[in-house]
């Protein structure tokens, strides 16, 4: 009895420090591809197994690679709607006579009947957000084409609070500037996150109880 309450108060710290689930692309990092081997040096100046094309630079292309990610996010929507629903209708019924009948007392009976149905709403609705920061990715796989399939994270320790950053999407080389630097509204199927993991997320949380009883309860 005393071990299993000790695996469970140990599971149930534990799972105060896990890392967040992630949506990007995996893996974060992997490493360059080997690079064939200089030849040796003849006494010439000129190397050319060592030498780079005159007019390149340091942009990323081969796995391994490195790129700073400018994340500029400020999605925003608003969504209008309303409605207007009428409906009116009338009836009416009458006895004139009943010749030769026992029922001679219904003579003259009459009935009147209506009915309305009258409905109104709208709604409206709002979401607006800001991420900005630097990021540095490493390419993870060249597709063929030529464009980057980039991943990367950020961890940020404070205290006993994590902060996770987190990128990946594809990147076309040729929105890459001369700095190495690419915008986020330039990486297709982007994959952009910021997670938290420790005391103060877990208070934001609902608890396991709380949120069974609240997934049964028809009210």
């Amino acid at each position: 009895m005393k071990n299993s309450l000790l695996a469970f108060v140990v599971l149930t710290l534990g799972a105060c420090t896990t890392v967040p689930p992630t949506n990007v692309h995996q893996p974060m990092t992997v490493r360059p591809e080997p690079r064939p081997v200089a030849q040796v040096a003849n006494g010439a100046i000129f190397q050319a197994g060592g030498s780079r094309p005159l007019f390149e630079d340091r942009r990323a292309r081969f796995m391994g690679d490195t790129i700073t990610v400018r994340i500029k996010e400020n999605p925003s929507a608003t969504k209008n709607a309303s409605n207007n629903l009428s409906r009116s209708g009338s009836q009416s019924a009458s006895v004139k006579a009943f010749t030769g009948m026992p029922v001679s007392g219904l003579d003259g009976l009459s009935m009147d009947m209506s009915s309305k149905t009258e409905s109104k709403g709208s709604g409206q609705a709002a979401s607006r957000a800001t991420f900005t920061g630097d990021l540095t990715v490493t390419v993870i796989d060249v597709l063929p084409n030529g464009n980057l399939l980039v991943s990367g994270e950020k961890q940020i320790a404070i205290g006993n609070e994590q902060e996770f950053i987190r990128i990946s999407g594809v990147v076309n080389p040729s929105f890459v500037d001369f700095t190495n630097t690419v915008d986020s509204s330039k990486i297709a199927d982007a994959r952009i996150e910021y997670k938290s993991s420790g005391q103060i997320a877990e208070g934001q949380v609902m608890g396991w109880l709380a949120r069974f009883f609240l997934s049964v309860l028809p009210f």
